[in-house]
């Protein structure tokens, strides 16, 4: 039996999001239907209401950094009971034969995995809704533990900004000893500063806003770089192994290359797109620099990340907001204003959709 939703939707490209009543599918062997308590608000949500990136279809229920409890679990489930509390990020399948998924990176699914929303199941063939709803039914593969003692709105954003900082961090195995720097103080460049300090690193932030320097040494920075500063610039030239860029708009990244060490790697993961100007080889080629793309991670480094966590108090610092606040958020979040991400109280929509 389907399971009637209510949620809020874009309706086209150019409309607000509003109520939206839709079914979720029947439960499979291997599901786990999960009661949503919180959703983070991801800078994505509003590309793709917009359809920014040109692929979105309507209606769109946004939402991906998904918090929730179990309710029910399909005969084939083990990992999971009713009321656990759980997570899922922004993928709810992938074909798991494929090198990338063999690899548990889910994310590079060469037959491209099922997004959590905005994507077509594969089984069914019907659309995928996302976390701006009450409930939502998942393959319990993609399905992750929240630990114990985590604070459960501001683990929302793990399931997103987190990973997302978490997967190079990991990639190019930042420790004890490397110099990182992350671009941009926003919900990715926030988490990215507190993981790479827990994981031992030296981090440094680079920004373009004067006065953030009090709320990044908070987060973990050991140094903020002014980024229109050409004398701060030079003074960190050919210092860092990993350059973390959060950036999730059009913009240089030129000036940062001479701050790379030798065979120092700066790594996209804010911005979708071409960009401009055009990028310079000299100080890729003269210090065997890289310029390298990361998306999200793998469900296991997304356990993993999330461990981390739980290990280390780690969540992300947010602004709870109700789903009727959702316009007003993303029109702050354009300007913004948040420091640093925006999570939906699930018990609003529950409220309304009574």
């Amino acid at each position: 039996m389907t399971m009637n939703v209510f949620g809020y939707a874009a309706q086209s490209a150019t409309d607000e999001l509003t109520p939206f009543r839709f079914d979720r599918r029947e439960p499979r062997p291997d599901d786990v239907v999960i009661e949503i308590l919180y959703c983070g608000v991801c800078h994505s949500d509003l590309h793709m209401a917009h359809n920014d990136w040109g692929w979105s279809f309507y209606p769109l229920v946004p939402g991906h950094e998904i918090i929730g409890r179990v309710m029910a679990v399909g005969a084939d489930v083990t990992r999971f009971k009713p009321e656990d509390h759980v997570g899922i990020g922004c993928m709810v399948d992938s074909c798991q034969h494929c090198p990338p998924c063999e690899q548990g990176l889910e994310q590079y699914c060469e037959a491209g995995s099922t997004l959590t929303y905005g994507s077509y199941d594969r089984h069914d063939q019907k659309p995928t809704y996302g976390g701006y709803s009450e409930k939502i039914v998942a393959s319990e593969k993609f399905v992750v533990k929240i630990p114990g003692g985590l604070d459960l709105a501001g683990a929302a954003p793990l399931l997103c900004a987190g990973i997302t900082t978490w997967s190079p961090l990991r990639h190019w195995k930042v420790g004890p000893g490397t110099r990182v720097a992350v671009v941009g103080l926003g919900g990715l460049g926030h988490m990215g500063l507190k993981l790479a300090k827990a994981l031992g690193a030296e981090v440094t932030l680079f920004t373009r806003s004067p006065g953030k320097e009090t709320d990044a040494r908070r987060l973990g920075a050991d140094r903020v770089v002014l980024s229109t500063d050409e004398a701060q610039m030079s003074a960190v030239k050919g210092r860092f192994d990993l350059i973390i860029d959060t950036v999730p708009n059009v913009h240089d990244i030129n000036p940062y290359l001479p701050t790379l060490a030798l065979s120092g790697t700066l790594v996209l993961v804010g911005y979708l797109g071409d960009l401009t100007p055009m990028l310079s080889s000299v100080p890729l080629i003269l210090g065997r620099k890289s310029v390298a793309g990361s998306v999200i991670g793998g469900i296991a480094e997304t356990q993993e990340m999330l461990d981390f966590c739980g290990q280390h108090g780690i969540t992300s610092d947010i602004e709870i907001i109700q789903i009727q606040d959702i316009n007003a958020a993303y029109q702050r979040m354009v300007k913004s204003d948040v420091k640093y991400r925006f999570v939906i109280d699930a018990a609003s929509l529950k409220a309304q959709g009574v």
